[in-house]
């Protein structure tokens, strides 16, 4: 898909895959779903981990045929290392998001996970001394804001939304990891690492951490209807190998603060498809309080 494109892409070929990125993220929080209605568990960890782990082994499989081709990398030692923490942080980043599809609404849960600009941006501080100006501050003070109205109005409804307090601390956790996923890959790229050597390193280690855990929390990979590993082969598919790895390639062309932020599209196409599929309608506080949220993360990250 990538193999095609100049080792210099045009803008206009970044924007499309960005945006074919977006449409295939959108869709993780609905495979999700689908899984947890075909069983009937809506608030199970162990089935939450069990997606999660699902997800990345399938990926890892899918990406068998580029292992081979990992003894002939040229970057240095320190991007290998980057790119197996990458793995790690997007090992717990699925096992924190998903999860907390399981007590909270789509709406919310996905919002609270693509925060990623403020984390990014305080990260990006915190380790490189890039200044955060006023402006940044204040943006994170009111998406803050925007994140607590959602997490103490985050009942989902019917579907999930049992404990929208633990949801949205869960879907805080993920976006916080997600950051460091998305600083990693930037940085494991930058130091000369391919695009898909990249991905093989990150997505191989993402599944081999979470790996053991089904077995763990006592549920393990057998007994699931076919419908539910249809579901979960889609997700790796769209969700993962298209989604993810369009945002990975995208690293190397962009900062990592203006992908996160393209990221922010993800909570829109995947409320929708939950009301769509679902009718899965968040409480109108969500709402409040993703608007508010949302206009934190521009008013963080606008550039006059």
């Amino acid at each position: 898909m990538f193999s095609t494109l100049k080792k210099i892409p045009n803008i206009w070929q970044v924007r499309i895959i960005l945006t074919i990125g977006v449409f295939a993220v959108s869709t993780a929080a609905i495979f999700v779903r689908l899984c947890q209605q075909e069983m009937g568990i809506f608030s199970d960890v162990g089935f939450s981990v069990f997606i999660a782990s699902s997800r990345l082994l399938i990926t890892a499989i899918i990406f068998t045929p580029t292992y081979g081709n990992l003894r002939y990398i040229r970057a240095d030692f320190r991007a290998i290392l980057m790119a197996v923490g990458a793995g790690i942080c997007l090992a717990l980043h699925f096992a924190t998001w998903i999860t907390s599809l399981s007590f909270t609404s789509v709406a919310a849960s996905v919002t609270i996970v693509t925060t990623n600009p403020l984390w990014v941006s305080l990260l990006s501080w915190w380790l490189w001394g890039i200044k955060l100006k006023w402006r940044n501050w204040l943006g994170i003070s009111i998406a803050l804001g925007g994140s607590i109205i959602i997490a103490l109005g985050g009942n989902g409804g019917d579907i999930g939304g049992n404990n929208p307090l633990l949801g949205a601390f869960l879907a805080l956790l993920g976006s916080w990891f997600a950051s460091g996923y998305i600083l990693l890959g930037n940085q494991a790229q930058q130091r000369g690492l391919k695009i898909g050597e990249y991905v093989a390193i990150a997505y191989l280690t993402s599944a081999l951490c979470l790996l053991p855990l089904p077995f763990i929390f006592g549920t393990g990979y057998a007994g699931y209807p076919t419908s539910v590993y249809i579901y979960l082969v889609l997700m790796a598919i769209v969700s993962q190998v298209i989604g993810h790895t369009s945002f990975n390639w995208s690293l190397r062309h962009l900062s990592p603060t203006t992908v996160s932020l393209v990221i922010l599209l993800e909570p829109v196409g995947s409320t929708f498809l939950a009301f769509l599929l679902f009718q899965e309608i968040p409480p109108t506080t969500v709402l409040i309080g993703a608007i508010i949220l949302l206009t934190g993360v521009i008013v963080s990250e606008y550039k006059s």
